[in-house]
């Protein structure tokens, strides 16, 4: 399900065009916003024509705590009016002009998209940048969907538990610099906070028994079995404790030495029923995870650009078995092993399944941020490895997005999901200002 997001609606016109016909069409699309997935509409009533007018209407939506602004230019309209309800509202703005209706005795009647390129003039020359333009008919949900993931962010409760993994100094962040750029504040826990934490003996026992429903176990002893039991329930009790959005996770090396085994298979089970988990103490991957799940793709998950083939042009999205359980390809075995940590790693194993898949980092560099993307499309292949991974055939040659992804030094995991999940990100890094690489 999306991110539910409250939008800011005005519309502007002039008397000197067909304000009329502008006032009726403005109720029309009321209507149809009505109807949008997800959304909440706080709408300025009647047009908004002089300069008191915005200021009046913006104070209106101000109180109405809105994620975003659509500026409707009924009509064209003064200059003022839309620089009037930024300065009050500072929020993600869509410039939205109306197709010209049929002349009327020689006299254009609405002029609406010279309004959208004088908002747009007037916004970028003051140096607001957080705007999109669209003409057409009705909204566009593209900018709806990046109002979504703004939104997500902002309202995330994300922790880290315990540290980054140990070398990974590359998934660092600077805590203020993610508040300032997505409002995010970052809980940390210490890891006896989880290992410590009591659950039930009928809790561990249904997930023992989960837990050999859903993998061949036949590798692990029954205290290895039930350490992935007990702590599938430990986390999954922890985060609703904790009211967690998501939560990086230190997985390594004090996990398997203190605890008795990695969380691997214990994500796999969790990011199964929805949980947003990120391995390595990750941040800002599971803060592109979140971004993920408002825009509506299910169950992300992170990997590894692991391995590259050139002459057959594909890369390996590997990762050492924590991938959500219901995403495997629903022909090989889904198994635990303990191939790692001195037999106390237990991680999951299984091949994904097929699809059309799209790939997304948020990745800071120093205090920039920057968003890396690429899509391409899952290659069915055999079970030969040990941990959860897919073959990838991107949308451009392999060896350019490996080159993209060390030219620019973006971190080593990314967000990966089913379905065309990449427009959205385009434009959502333009309301940031932030750069895309590709």
């Amino acid at each position: 399900m999306k991110q539910r997001v409250r939008l800011g609606v005005m519309c502007l016109a002039r008397k000197t065009f067909d304000f009329t016909a502008a006032e009726g069409l403005y109720r029309e699309i009321l209507l149809k916003l009505d109807k949008l997935e997800e959304v909440d509409i706080a709408a300025v009533q009647g047009l908004v024509i002089e300069p008191e007018d915005a200021r009046a209407g913006a104070l209106q939506l101000a109180g109405a705590d809105i994620d975003g602004l659509v500026i409707i230019s009924g009509t064209f309209h003064l200059g003022h009016l839309a620089l009037e309800a930024e300065k009050i509202l500072h929020k993600p703005i869509l410039l939205w002009g109306l197709p010209e209706l049929p002349y009327n005795g020689g006299k254009i009647r609405l002029n609406s998209v010279c309004g959208v390129n004088l908002n747009a003039s007037n916004l970028y020359k003051s140096g607001v940048r957080n705007y999109t333009a669209h003409v057409g008919d009705d909204i566009d949900e593209t900018w709806v969907d990046a109002v979504r993931i703004g939104a997500a962010l902002k309202r995330a409760h994300i922790g880290i538990l315990g540290y980054r993994a140990k070398g990974f100094f590359n998934l660092g962040v600077y805590d203020l610099n993610m508040y300032a750029d997505m409002g995010i504040l970052i809980d940390h826990y210490e890891l006896d906070q989880v290992w410590k934490f009591p659950v039930t003996e009928e809790g561990v026992s249904r997930r023992l028994e989960q837990v050999r429903s859903i993998f061949d176990t036949s590798e692990l002893s029954e205290f290895q079995e039930l350490k992935v039991a007990e702590l599938s329930e430990k986390l999954n009790g922890f985060m609703k404790q904790e009211q967690l959005t998501a939560l990086a996770i230190r997985c390594w090396p004090e996990f398997a030495a203190e605890f008795g085994t990695s969380p691997c298979a214990a994500m796999s089970i969790l990011q199964s029923e929805g949980l947003i988990l990120a391995c390595e103490g990750d941040l800002e991957g599971a803060v592109s995870m979140v971004a993920h799940r408002a825009v509506g793709a299910e169950t992300p998950y992170l990997f590894d650009f692991s391995q590259i083939n050139l002459e057959e042009d594909f890369a390996l999205l590997w990762h050492c078995g924590v991938a959500p359980c219901n995403l495997w390809d629903g022909k090989c075995t889904r198994s635990l092993s303990t191939y790692f940590a001195g037999g106390k790693g237990v991680t999951a194993d299984f091949v994904l399944k097929d699809g059309d898949v799209s790939v997304l980092r948020f990745d800071s560099a120093g205090t920039e941020y920057r968003v890396f993307l690429a899509s391409g499309a899952v290659i069915p292949m055999e079970k030969e490895l040990r941990g959860t991974y897919m073959k990838v055939r991107f949308s451009r040659p392999v060896a350019e997005v490996l080159q993209s992804v060390v030219d620019n030094g973006i971190a080593h995991h990314a967000s990966v999901v089913y379905g065309d999940f990449v427009e959205v990100f385009r434009v959502f890094a333009r309301i940031k200002g932030w750069k895309v690489i590709e």
